[in-house]
């Protein structure tokens, strides 16, 4: 492992041009290929090639193509997850998702940040990544976009068309841009 992708994971600057991490993203992006070129009714295949994907892919979990990440292998699914249409997980640090999530169609999980003050670092490339967590039961609705180092607690619905920019507990409703818990469920 290269001392880029070592700090990337330890969310530390790095560089993204590291040859490690180019070398990581481009075999990743043949089994995405691969992936997203399987047909209807291909569904061991898509399963199989997730398998070789992602750091773990729980038991009856389904992604639907067109899917979309960086390296696939800081990704973990829990068991009975349903990633629809669009997914894009783009894990530059862990991703982990629990169990009987639901994800709806073009929803983003963003790991990666650039810098915001320090332009010149900007300019010159450099990144860090914080890891999202999505706690079990959780419903990502249509078109939420996930920030880099969010939680989001068991048994939560994120409305549609969300940007969760911060922590959101457990049991609620959240919505908005920026997303804000609006209810408590159950």
């Amino acid at each position: 492992m290269s001392d880029q992708r070592e700090r990337m994971l330890r969310g530390e600057r790095y560089r993204p041009d590291d040859p490690d991490l180019i070398a990581a993203r481009l075999a990743c992006r043949h089994l995405v290929t691969a992936f997203n070129a399987t047909g209807p009714d291909e569904a061991a295949r898509r399963r199989a090639l997730l398998g070789e994907l992602l750091g773990s892919f729980g038991a009856n979990s389904v992604i639907e193509p067109r899917f979309c990440c960086d390296y696939g292998t800081h990704i973990t699914i829990g068991a009975d997850c349903f990633v629809n249409y669009d997914g894009v997980l783009l894990d530059c640090a862990a991703i982990t998702i629990g169990d009987r999530v639901q994800i709806g169609p073009r929803v983003q999980l963003l790991t990666a940040l650039h810098p915001v003050d320090d332009i010149v670092a900007r300019r010159a490339g450099w990144e860090t990544a914080a890891p999202i967590v999505i706690g079990d039961n959780v419903w990502l609705a249509a078109g939420v976009i996930v920030c880099p180092g969010v939680s989001i607690g068991a048994d939560t619905v994120i409305g549609a068309g969300s940007v969760v920019t911060r922590d959101i507990p457990a049991g609620v409703l959240a919505v908005g841009n920026p997303c804000r818990v609006i209810r408590p469920l159950g």
